[in-house]
């Protein structure tokens, strides 16, 4: 009984490469007996074929089945690396394309800037670059990368987009501070364009989110102003040349004292996103010297015309 446990343990834990070997051993002396006996071979032939043929086609199947699975492999890290290409052409081309959006985005404001330029050629500028900005998601306050050895001066005005944006109030070699006319503190007087009313354009900074100034202590006692009236700086400010774009009105309403007109305008500055201004190199001071020279040049002109009539 202790034998047959054994027998049967030893079956159990038989390895397959023995199992082949013993089988190999049990073919080749058939065949050795036979050959020597000279019995013929046809029941041995149709054992082995019982014995081994299907043995061989269980080789042949796992052999198709790994060549299968490598083929498997093969095409999935083919398709890896194609990914990886694909991949890298993608960044490749989001790369120039955000390269190419910010071409554009350059171009149209250089193009901005030749129109305004073309715009006021009456005030010599200077091109300058915003490089940094007070707190907050409006410029309101900001500096400049422009200063003195440019020729720039405190109250010297600032344009941008289609209009003004504000004032110097600051200035170092290298660089200087603008007050825009969105800031609180600020004050603009301002005239319309058609019939040359006077107001005064205060900066709001709650109102700017709507993309809004406010006007006001405007005298229009003939109702000739109304929505979409142009108003630029006056020819009265102490401190912006004349004519300077501001914005059109939006919004009009008469006082209380039934004397002067309050409302708003939309200015045509976009004051959340300024990158580039121009700085007029002119104060309001030298632009009135200017032209009281002109003119007196102009009368001297006549004067000798007249003289040489005589």
């Amino acid at each position: 009984m202790k034998n047959l446990k054994k027998k049967f343990r030893f079956r159990i834990h038989l390895k397959s490469k023995h199992l082949l070997a013993i089988m190999t051993f049990f073919c080749v002396s058939a065949i050795v007996a036979t050959l020597a006996s000279g019995v013929t071979s046809a029941p041995l032939k149709e054992a082995a074929g019982l014995i081994i043929v299907p043995f061989e086609k269980s080789i042949a199947s796992i052999g198709q089945w790994m060549t299968g699975v490598q083929d498997s492999f093969r095409e999935k890290e083919d398709l890896i690396q194609q990914n990886e290409e694909l991949q890298t052409t993608v960044d490749t081309l989001t790369e120039q394309n955000n390269v190419l959006l910010q071409d554009q985005a350059e171009l149209a404001r250089l193009e901005q800037l030749y129109e305004l330029d073309e715009e006021y050629t009456d005030y010599p500028k200077v091109a300058a670059r915003i490089i940094s900005k007070d707190p907050g998601n409006w410029y309101d306050t900001f500096m400049i990368n422009r200063g003195s050895n440019d020729g720039i001066r405190v109250d010297n005005n600032v344009i941008a987009g289609k209009g003004l944006v504000g004032i110097v109030t600051e200035v170092g070699s290298n660089w200087a501070t603008v007050r825009s006319i969105i800031d609180d503190s600020s004050n603009v007087s301002a005239m319309t364009v058609s019939t040359d009313d006077i107001c005064v354009v205060e900066g709001d900074l709650e109102l700017i989110d709507e993309g809004k100034l406010r006007f006001s202590q405007l005298y229009d006692r003939e109702d000739k102003v109304s929505v979409g009236e142009r108003i630029v700086t006056s020819n009265i400010s102490d401190k912006y040349v004349e004519g300077l774009f501001i914005g059109y009105v939006s919004e009009i309403e008469l006082d209380t004292n039934n004397l002067t007109k309050t409302g708003t305008l939309v200015t045509p500055v976009d004051f959340q996103h300024l990158k580039d201004v121009f700085v007029i190199t002119t104060n309001k001071q030298d632009a009135v010297q200017g032209k009281a020279e002109e003119k007196k040049g102009d009368e001297a002109s006549e004067e000798d015309t007249a003289k040489e009539a005589e």
